[in-house]
């Protein structure tokens, strides 16, 4: 089976972008660019009845959220689907975490390491944890610890090293290099 997607999607102002994010459980893609710009859009679902008769999926987009809160071009986007958060990092080193809240998204948290740039960011698959790579050869692994009580995410560093690696990514017990 293929599946095709074209949807247009204005940027403002023809401002370059940098990287782009596709959460495909549910649906949102994050767009990042130069000036900070980063934006959320969400594509409808089709209803059941459109796919049981074969028909074409509804282009319109249900969500187009700007999110402001970084001042550099947005370098990296990467999503964290088991627990619905979108983590981000700009020029400057800057990461946040956005959690969708009541169908927006907000900050969460924010981070800035202020000695290098982060080059890749990687949730590994059941999204406890989070590896970051940095420009100067800083490689960071933080675990997510869950409080039922309060439904909150609290980040804590559980291993760091400092190779030369550009890219990461995550397998089923260990982390990969690129």
């Amino acid at each position: 089976m293929f599946i095709y997607l074209s949807k247009k999607i204005a940027i403002p102002n023809h401002i370059n972008l940098k990287c782009v994010s596709w959460n495909k459980d549910q649906g949102f893609i994050a767009c990042g660019g130069d000036d900070g710009l980063l934006r959320v859009v969400k594509l409808d679902s089709q209803t059941d009845d459109a796919r049981l008769k074969g028909l074409a999926a509804p282009s319109n987009l249900s969500m187009n959220q700007g999110l402001d809160g970084h001042s550099g071009a947005v370098q990296v986007v990467t999503w964290n689907e088991q627990y619905e958060k979108l983590t981000t990092s700009d020029q400057n080193g800057l990461i946040i975490v956005w959690m969708l809240y009541k169908g927006a998204w907000y900050e969460e948290m924010i981070n800035n390491r202020n000695k290098s740039v982060v080059r890749s960011m990687s949730w590994n698959a059941d999204g406890q944890k989070i590896c970051i790579v940095y420009e100067d050869g800083a490689v960071i692994v933080g675990s997510v610890d869950v409080l039922l009580i309060v439904c909150l995410l609290i980040g804590s560093r559980i291993w760091s090293y400092s190779p030369i690696q550009p890219a990461t990514s995550w397998s089923c017990a260990e982390i990969h290099f690129e």
